[in-house]
């Protein structure tokens, strides 16, 4: 096993031992609300947004964006489990915002291996055997966090499969402050009844 599966169990035996009455939380998140975030590392929705265990359901992906599979789990979170609000938050310094979809494309089809980033961009350390199927895929960047924050609230409010009633908010975490900002723009944007 690596060094990094040996810390992550135990961990989890530590966490295990101490767990109590963890097991008879409910399967709907308490506080009624679902989050859909980045997976950054340097985020964390427990904290930021004051949640412990069965609280809120937290979506996460590249960007905190609202793709498919990301929309497919709101829709879940509410017609399942009962989330009567949604909060879709961005965050300042986003690896989104260093390439394009042309760019991870074009860096697949070059080669699988990790790519680094200096000041001129992107760059391929390894050489083939790379893939052409990233040229297919949107990879939903982001050039701008406001816009995306208010492009994804707009995405989810249009969909046909969530309701008019349930509020969406737009924020953007910021990194080096740990503040959360709304964008008012989105807010508006997914007001309830709209």
């Amino acid at each position: 096993m690596s060094k990094i599966v040996d810390e992550v169990m135990a961990a989890n035996a530590e966490y295990a031992s101490n767990f109590g009455d963890k097991g008879k939380l409910p399967m709907p998140p308490g506080r009624h609300f679902a989050i859909l975030t980045c997976m950054d590392a340097r985020l964390d929705p427990a904290k930021y947004a004051g949640l412990a265990e069965g609280d809120a359901h937290v979506i996460r992906n590249a960007g905190g964006r609202a793709s498919d599979d990301a929309i497919r789990s709101l829709v879940i979170s509410y017609k399942l489990l009962g989330t009567r609000e949604w909060f879709v938050i961005h965050h300042t310094d986003c690896g989104m915002e260093t390439f394009t979809s042309e760019i991870m494309g074009d860096l697949l089809e070059s080669s699988l291996k990790t790519a680094n980033i200096d000041t001129s961009g992107w760059h391929d350390s390894g050489e083939g055997p790379g893939t052409s199927d990233g040229k297919f895929i949107q990879w939903l960047t982001i050039p701008d966090q406001a816009k995306s924050v208010t492009a994804d609230v707009k995405r989810i409010r249009n969909c046909t499969m969530v309701p008019p009633e349930i509020p969406i908010y737009g924020y953007i975490y910021d990194c080096r402050t740990g503040k959360l900002t709304e964008v008012e723009e989105a807010s508006v944007a997914g007001r309830a009844g709209k």
